[in-house]
Parts: C-alpha cells; sequence; structure tokens
C-alpha cells in the first residue's frame, strides 16, 4: 500500500504559504516486492483445499447411500473410528494432494518465500481434515443432490471468497472489517498465509483457535451421527418420505395365521340315529 501525505509549511516572515510537499512513503503488509501473485498463491491454495475437501468427503458417503451399498460397510466387522478414518482420510488426502500440487506449479511462475514450513504444512493438514470431516456430515444429511450442493456453492463458495482469499481484509473500511471477522474462512486464510509471509490480519493464536474449534464441533456432529443413526442407511432414490419409513427399513409384513377350519355345522345339528328295534 502507498500512502502520499501533503506537507504545507508556512513561513513566518509575511505569512505566505509554501508549495505543498508531497512525500510518498510505502506500507508492505506482506511482500517487500509488491508482487500480487506471491499474495494470491496461500488464498488460492486454500480456496481449492476447502471446496475439494467438501466435495470429496461429501460425494463420497452419499454415492453408498444412494446405490444402496452402505449395507456392506455397516455389516461389516469394523468400529465408526475406522469408517470416519476411511472416508476422511481419503478426502483430506486427495485434498492436500491438490493443495501440494498448486504450490509447486505456483513455483514455477512465482518466487515463492515460506517462512514457516512446518506451520504451512500443519494448517494445511487441520483444515483438510476439518473440513473434510464438514462434507461427510454434509453427505449423510443430504436426501438429494440437491441438498449435496447447497452447501459448498451457496455458503462455503461465498464466504471463501470474502475470507480475504485474494485480498488483505486490513485494507477494508472499519465496518466491513469487522463484519469480515466475522467469517470463519478469515482465520483459515489468515492462519495460513501467515505461514508463507509472517504476517496475517488476525493473531495466529486466534486463527489455530478458531480452526481447532471448528474441528471439535465437526467431531461432535460425526459423534452425534453414530450415536443415533441418523440417515446412516438410505439416500436419494431410497430416501423415506415424512412420516413413513425407507423402502430399505419397511418390517416385511407377517404371514397370516392359518386359521382351523370351522366344524361343519351338520356335526353341531347331527341327532343321534334311532336304534334298530329287535324282533
Amino acid at each position: 500500500m502507498t500512502r502520499i501525505g501533503i506537507v504545507a509549511e508556512i513561513h513566518a516572515d509575511g505569512g505566505r504559504v509554501a508549495a505543498p510537499v508531497v512525500t510518498v512513503d510505502h506500507r508492505y503488509w506482506y511482500n517487500p516486492e509488491i508482487r500480487s501473485a506471491n499474495f494470491i498463491v496461500p488464498g488460492l491454495i486454500m480456496l481449492s483445499l476447502l471446496t475439494q475437501s467438501i466435495s470429496n468427503a461429501s460425494f463420497g458417503i452419499y454415492f453408498p447411500r444412494f446405490a444402496g451399498t452402505i449395507y456392506e460397510i455397516l455389516s461389516a466387522p469394523i468400529s465408526p473410528l475406522e469408517v470416519v478414518l476411511g472416508f476422511v482420510g481419503a478426502a483430506a488426502s486427495k485434498s492436500i494432494l491438490i493443495g501440494l500440487i498448486i504450490l509447486a506449479t505456483s513455483a514455477l511462475f512465482v518466487p515463492l518465500r515460506i517462512d514457516h514450513p512446518l506451520w504451512m504444512i500443519g494448517f494445511l493438514l487441520l483444515t483438510a481434515v476439518t473440513f473434510s470431516l464438514f462434507g461427510f456430515v454434509i453427505g449423510l444429511w443430504a436426501d438429494g443432490f440437491e441438498k449435496l450442493q447447497l452447501v459448498p456453492l451457496l455458503v462455503v463458495t461465498p464466504l471463501t471468497f470474502l475470507g480475504g482469499s485474494f485480498y488483505a481484509i486490513g485494507m477494508l473500511p472499519p465496518f466491513w472489517h469487522a463484519v469480515s471477522l466475522l467469517n470463519p474462512v478469515v482465520y483459515l486464510i489468515s492462519g495460513f498465509r501467515w505461514a508463507f509471509f509472517g504476517k496475517a490480519d488476525v493473531n495466529i493464536a486466534i486463527s489455530l483457535g478458531m480452526t481447532a474449534l471448528f474441528l471439535v464441533i465437526c467431531l461432535g456432529l460425526v459423534t452425534y451421527i453414530f450415536r443415533t443413526g441418523y440417515r446412516r442407511k438410505s439416500g436419494g432414490r431410497t430416501a423415506a418420505r415424512p412420516g413413513r419409513p425407507a423402502p430399505a427399513e419397511r418390517c416385511t409384513p407377517r404371514p397370516c395365521r392359518s386359521t382351523p377350519p370351522r366344524r361343519a355345522r351338520a356335526h353341531r345339528c347331527a341327532r343321534p340315529a334311532p336304534a334298530a328295534r329287535s324282533v
């Protein structure tokens, strides 16, 4: 950012005002080379990481419910922890791989600087696991493809673009700066950008605490789902109607009890035959 100040000098003798003196000084927020590409790279990586983590985890758990193969997973001798590790671990691994590919590709065009590489890897892992858990919850909650895309497209993507992915929220006016602090994605992007440049819009401790808090919330939701069995069995075309059990969960009708045959009315009304007379 460039700050321009105009200083007017007043001469005491005669009261004449001299020509204004223009002073220009720079305030470097992140990169002293003033390269926009350097600033965009962390935001671009975080944008891809958030969207890919949610999409991979939500589609991964929704399609077994849609196809009806979720029963094979539920009947297998594995614990709920192993199920979550399988789905969330696969989604997070793919997201981290995509983020590293973007980072390696950016290094071919932009001279990157990473001041805290260990913190960068830590934020990468923490964000990928957290939003993969969030996508796992969305995949269990959705009962159709419309709901599956509702939260990622209408909630997460706008919050990511408005969370400082491609700009610093410190440049905003005071009112919009305060509004941006209500966006939880701001803390994720700010902490990840701090690992690159050593400076951030939000304190690094607050960013780390907010990310850990969101991780705990997602873990609590997953625990609640497995304890209550919320929508773990059916989805999509096999979803249940309101107030009606799903087709796969309906009880099979019991066979009708066979009723014993009624005695013939003739047996009840028949009179004994008269005895034969002796001659």
